[in-house]
């Protein structure tokens, strides 16, 4: 596999999970994380190029773009997770949901866009939504908000760049990552959410890994544009009465 796939969040529960996932199918991986030590050893052990920086630095993008030249993929893995009542959520706290969850996401695909549009090699793109854009939840205004904007993005840059570059966006319930620690850190809570998926548990990182790495490869070369649930049935089915 020749292909290079830039991760943005390489160091995040997910971004390494499907960093790890795609160094051993064989792509070739540039990796950007906010952590340099983290960054680094992660860099040597998948033998992967990487540019450090948080993507709140205006510069970071075209940086990203000059360090990895050539590219054929990329995965925006990068989020936040306020949960507040409306009362407690300041202007500051809506524009940092935005922009970290989905203007950084666009200016990231708009750095490497030149290098996307040469690649040969089935390019494709991959951001993640969250069930919250699609199902209501309390307290989850600010960031429902910003991954609904995710999900536009979404389907707004696939048909900007169909033919050539698929787009698509994973859209997970809680999963058991370092960013969810907060919440998952009381078991009786996480035992209550987990029981309220049909599948009765909470998302690991590797199952969005494994739709990730399967939506950017050429077994997914009739996918662009969809937002697929990765969330245990959450957002669609029901469970008891």
């Amino acid at each position: 596999m020749n292909k290079t796939i830039i991760v943005y969040g390489a160091t995040g529960g997910t971004g390494s999970a499907t960093a790890r996932k795609l160094h051993a199918e064989g792509y070739r991986l540039h990796l950007v994380a906010r952590s340099e030590d983290q960054l680094s050893a992660l860099a040597d052990e998948l033998d992967a190029g990487y540019t450090h920086g948080d993507v709140t630095e205006s510069d970071l993008f075209a940086r990203v773009a000059e360090d990895a030249g050539a590219v054929d993929g990329l995965v925006y893995a990068i989020g936040t997770i306020k949960l507040r009542s409306l009362n407690r959520l300041s202007a500051e706290d809506f524009v940092e949901d935005f922009t970290v969850n989905a203007g950084a996401a666009a200016l990231a695909v708009k750095a490497v866009l030149p290098a996307l549009k040469k690649s040969k090699a089935d390019p494709s793109i991959v951001f993640y939504s969250s069930v919250a854009a699609r199902q209501g939840f309390s307290m989850h205004a600010s960031i429902g908000m910003a991954k609904g904007a995710v999900s536009g993005l979404t389907v707004s840059l696939a048909a900007e760049l169909a033919p050539g570059i698929r787009v698509n966006a994973i859209a997970p319930s809680l999963t058991q990552t370092s960013l969810a620690s907060g919440i998952l850190s009381n078991q009786k809570l996480a035992e209550s959410i987990a029981s309220a998926h049909p599948l009765r548990r909470l998302g690991e990182a590797e199952d969005i890994a494994a739709a990730t790495v399967f939506l950017l490869s050429e077994k997914a070369s009739w996918i662009t544009g969809q937002i697929i649930g990765v969330d245990g049935g959450r957002s669609t089915l029901q469970i008891g009465t």
